[in-house]
């Protein structure tokens, strides 16, 4: 009886943490599995992230529908600007998707022609890639045109450099960035005044064994073919508040994002890291990312359809999305923003519409846990980290945070159980070290009275019994060679007469 009461009383306990644990709302219907990444690389389960909310498509707007939206840009007070590409205009809406006004669809010097990208300013000015007109024009903030600037002209470029500004960012000096379609030289740098300033953070030609071998094997004609090999384009560019430039580049396996200093370095990738998911027949092809105000990164793979979140490190957070028609999925994404309060936006150019996605609470926890944890707040993370861990026992960055928390702490026997368990050897090798540099110290007065003791017991006390039993050895081997003599019976008893 008593153990049916223990069993029901589990069952109980089980189903209540269910109730509790479960948000009010229901992920099943997620047409996508959410899942990181372990230290060695391979994928693991992980609750959902972000759940698909809603789309706009444009047919609730009296603007009408979307026709190949490119791209979409989050302002400051979190209102939308999409690029619909299709209809040659950019239109700008509320946060909850109510038109404001549409740019570039009016005919005279503002009207646009196919635009790809579009930037805007905190004070409201928009800056739009006008790419088949081949200028970027500018607009006031309440959409009156004001002026454009075409290709720049400049001995630098050549008369023969093909100018299509696809995409644009705006620095606080009121320099434009531009990524120009087919540009392999890095972006251009624009003045305020449209004057051409210089490329900036190009991309490099990385080292190919292929390459090599190719070249020992090919005729002079082949190798000047490969001496023209050119490096690959950036596909889009966003600048955070710290002044960082991150990119996107299409078409490597490698260093698909970087975030580039302000001289052009590469201040992300130490080494070489892989972004996104690899297989034998397709690499990730990154179109877009957008990086919140803690430096998370969000970026958009147009070949898997999906959306990959890392942290400021690199270290990947979520992955959602997929190619398929269903909610939650993207047939041709082209373009991802980022709001204020954690939206993301997604645009779907081949469903014509932008998909909006909110974060999970399992995601707000991991968010505020790794806020606190790029920061080196390591003890105020470790109990957010312990809240990941009960809700999602794969989650190895919580381990690896937490095993970071406790080392800071001076707690090294217990890092290194964390460490161990999120595969990180390097680390739970420093606190091997120091766990048995802990244990010296606290056992030193032992161990050196020991070796002390040690010490003398074999210079002095060991060779002392070691004389002294040699010696009644030596007595007792006489002593069987050479025996006493025995006293005579008669002598015994002439002592006993003289008694």
């Amino acid at each position: 009886m008593k153990r049916w009461l223990r069993y029901g009383s589990l069952l109980i306990a089980v189903l209540f943490a269910s109730v509790t644990v479960e948000p009010a709302f229901s992920y099943a219907d997620a047409p996508y599995h959410g899942y990181t990444e372990n230290t060695h690389g391979d994928r693991v389960h992980s609750i959902n992230g972000y759940f698909y909310e809603r789309s706009i498509e444009g047919v609730e707007l009296e603007s009408g529908p979307l026709n190949a939206p490119e791209d979409i840009f989050v302002g400051s007070d979190d209102s939308l600007y999409i690029v619909d590409t299709g209809n040659s205009r950019i239109l700008h809406l509320t946060e909850d998707g109510k038109l404001i006004k549409v740019m570039g669809a009016e005919e005279g010097k503002g009207k646009l022609n196919e635009p790809k990208g579009v930037f805007v300013t905190g004070d409201g000015t928009v800056y739009a890639a006008d790419t088949k007109n081949q200028r970027i024009v500018i607009y006031s903030a309440d959409g009156t045109y004001q002026k454009e600037f075409a290709k720049p002209e400049s001995p630098l470029l050549g008369a023969s450099f093909s100018y299509s500004p696809s995409k644009l960012l705006v620095d606080k000096r009121g320099y434009m960035f531009v990524v120009s379609d087919g540009n392999t030289q890095g972006l251009i740098q624009i003045d305020p005044n449209g004057q051409f300033r210089g490329f900036y953070g190009a991309n490099h030609i990385g080292f190919s064994w292929s390459r090599l071998f190719v070249r020992m094997l090919a005729t002079d004609e082949q190798k000047a073919k490969l001496a023209t090999t050119k490096p690959l384009e950036f596909s889009n560019a966003v600048q955070d508040k710290e002044g960082f430039i991150y990119t996107t580049t299409l078409g490597t396996e490698t260093n698909q994002v970087k975030r580039l200093s302000p001289v052009g370095v590469d201040t992300l990738n130490p080494g070489v890291k892989v972004y996104g998911d690899q297989s034998f027949d397709s690499i990730p092809a990154f179109i877009d990312i957008t990086v919140d105000e803690n430096g998370v990164m969000t970026a958009l793979d147009l070949m898997n359809s999906k959306v990959y979140q890392y942290d400021k490190l690199g270290t990947l957070l979520f992955v959602f999305g997929g190619l398929g028609e269903q909610n939650g999925l993207f047939v041709t994404p082209s373009s991802i923003a980022q709001s204020s309060k954690g939206t993301i936006y997604v645009v779907d150019k081949g469903r014509n519409r932008v998909d909006l996605f909110r974060t999970t609470p399992f995601a707000d926890t991991v968010h505020e846990a790794s806020k606190l944890y790029v920061d080196g707040r390591y003890e105020e993370a470790e109990g957010l980290w312990q809240q990941v861990l009960q809700q999602n026992g794969n989650f190895d960055l919580a381990y690896f945070a937490i095993g970071k928390s406790l080392y800071k702490a001076q707690r090294y026997q217990e890092a290194m159980s964390y460490f161990k368990l999120a595969g990180a050897r390097g680390e739970y090798s420093d606190a091997f070290y120091e766990y048995r540099k802990e244990w010296i110290r606290e056992y030193f007065a032992w161990i050196s009275g020991g070796i002390i003791v040690l010490f003398l017991f074999l210079r002095y006390l060991l060779p002392r019994m070691m004389r002294k039993m040699l010696r009644g050895f030596r007595a007792y081997s006489k002593k069987e060679k050479h025996p006493l003599p025995q006293p005579h019976s008669d002598r015994t008893m002439k002592g006993g007469q003289a008694k």
